[in-house]
């Protein structure tokens, strides 16, 4: 049976606005079913499950995931082809995915598991790394492209800008870079052939984690999968691979945030409008209260409230 038009309504809103949230995808799906999904999660399943059966012959896929960044589901389209030139398209040159693929290393290598590089050590990653080792370094050098040799550091930039705002990358809220929203939608296959711990809970790649205490034990899970795992505020919270008392600040602090796909969050210029707003409206009262006193006419008992009220602030 093909597609109906809610089916292709689903699919187009995909395509156009990129992934979404699964609050925004609730919202067109209730819109074209007339169902809510949280109540009719079966009808949900079914119809996301018709999708695919007709998505696999293009070897497309609609499917969720969860950025490791703020904890939300998204819901996105999917490549399902191997080769990952081609999930990035033509509109990057060969030079810009092998700095793409630079930058993704460094980040799930990060010891820290923090999911994150700085802008610093992503502009300085080696695209002559991309090209596979050989039995000799001469052979190497000979087999490097000479448009990774030419590749400048203005062309990493704008590189990674774009790839920002395509959201293959992300800023974090403390302005570094980490995987963008596609890349954890497409990467999933790459993660495990690439071999990135997973976590203990969910079983997806753990780019951004908690590890283990224990320096012999490669548990990691991911914060919002911790408050899955141990719910409750007391009680043990044991490592399930060595038995290790999982560390309590890694529940005292919110290790979440919400990354900025196209710029670098300012905490710094809101905290300094603030104060300026503060002071234009302590002026603007200051103002309108001596209009005020000059337009209206004075009588007895306006004059004693002003001396009142003159007397209090000099007290003060």
């Amino acid at each position: 049976m093909a597609l109906s038009w809610r089916h292709h309504v689903l699919i187009q809103a995909l395509l156009s606005r990129g992934p979404m949230t699964e609050e925004d995808f609730d919202r067109v799906f209730a819109g074209v079913s007339g169902k809510d999904p949280v109540t009719h999660r079966r009808l949900f399943n079914e119809v996301l499950l018709k999708i695919n059966k007709e998505l696999a012959y293009v070897q497309f896929e609609l499917r969720a995931c969860q950025n490791q960044y703020d904890g939300k589901v998204y819901y996105g389209m999917v490549n399902n082809v191997a080769d990952e030139q081609s999930k990035l398209g033509t509109k990057y040159s060969v030079p810009q995915i092998a700095f793409y693929k630079g930058v993704v290393e460094a980040i799930v290598q990060d010891v820290a598991t923090q999911g994150c590089i700085s802008s610093i050590d992503a502009l300085h990653v080696q695209l002559e790394n991309q090209v596979q080792n050989c039995q000799s370094s001469q052979d190497t050098q000979s087999r490097i492209p000479a448009a990774f040799k030419s590749f400048t550091m203005s062309q990493k930039e704008k590189t990674l800008n774009d790839l920002i705002k395509d959201q293959w990358l992300c800023y974090t809220s403390d302005g570094r870079i980490g995987l963008g929203l596609r890349s954890f939608f497409d990467l999933r296959s790459w993660f495990f052939s690439n071999d990135v711990p997973a976590c203990e809970v969910c079983n997806e790649a753990g780019v951004k984690a908690s590890v283990c205490s224990n320096e012999g034990c490669t548990v990691r899970i991911h914060y919002y999968c911790l408050k899955k795992k141990f719910p409750q505020r007391k009680g043990s919270r044991a490592c399930p691979g060595c038995g290790t008392e999982w560390p309590r600040s890694e529940f005292e602090v919110d290790h979440l945030d919400a990354p900025k796909q196209t710029q670098v969050p300012s905490a710094d210029l809101s905290s300094r409008k603030r104060p300026r707003s503060i002071k234009a409206e302590a002026v603007a009262a200051v103002q309108s209260q001596r209009e005020t006193q000059n337009e209206a006419p004075c009588g007895p008992t306006q004059r004693r409230r002003l001396r009142s009220c003159k007397t209090e602030s000099v007290e003060t």
